[in-house]
């Protein structure tokens, strides 16, 4: 399958989960569904929880010999968020910086940290990791578009405000700030390699079962 095609109606139904949370947030329907606070909080409607589902999906999509080893994938993927937190965490540790505090060399090292871990793990799902590229991109730009709408109404979603401690600053650096650079560093990191861990399992599973079946 073309990969615009295995990713057209995740795209929808992602961007269609996309536009309940944010009636949800803006109408104050339960906190545990449709959280404001800054980050989401965790709440039962969101995209995140669509990643492990796809990878899934698309992986059995592609489960006829396109993708490669299943522990290969899990491996990598493993290894990208291994890479993520040693890089996130260890290197403002290093610096002596306050973790409850943010700044902009903290933010710095999450944006490299998600930048390490979505290279290893697209380079070890192989045509899995262009899927989840794909779809990755397709779920966060329209929740950068509704980032920018946010912040320019004030609206007082998760999708607008700010993390505790932060500065106060203008339209266009939050926009960029919470906004743009996050969707596509820390975001596409998370689903590609959740997805591929995810997938990446998917195949272990059905490899095993191709093996049971197989004639001696």
């Amino acid at each position: 399958m073309s990969t615009l095609r295995l990713v057209l109606v995740p795209g929808i139904i992602t961007a269609a989960v996309t536009l309940l949370r944010l009636v949800g947030e803006l109408n104050h329907w339960s906190r545990t569904f449709f959280n404001p606070d800054p980050g989401g909080g965790l709440a039962i409607v969101g995209i995140a929880w669509l990643v492990p589902i796809f990878g899934v999906y698309f992986a059995m999509k592609q489960s006829s010999g396109q993708v490669g080893s299943g522990w290969r994938t899990v491996g990598f993927a493993a290894l990208a968020l291994a890479a993520f937190a040693a890089v996130s965490f260890a290197g403002p540790a290093v610096m002596g910086l306050d973790p409850n505090q943010p700044t902009l060399a903290a933010f710095g090292f999450l944006v490299v940290a998600s930048l390490i871990a979505l290279g290893i793990a697209y380079y070890g799902s192989g045509a899995l990791g262009r899927v989840l590229i794909a779809y990755g991109l397709a779920a966060r730009i329209p929740v950068i578009l509704v980032m920018l709408l946010a912040i320019l109404g004030n609206w007082g979603t998760h999708y607008d405000v700010l993390p505790p401690g932060a500065p106060e600053m203008g339209v266009w650096t939050k926009w960029l700030l919470i906004g743009v650079v996050p969707q596509l560093t820390l975001w596409m990191a998370f689903t590609v390699a959740v997805g591929a861990m995810f997938g990446g399992l998917a195949l272990v599973v059905a490899e095993r079962r191709q093996t049971a079946v197989r004639p001696a």
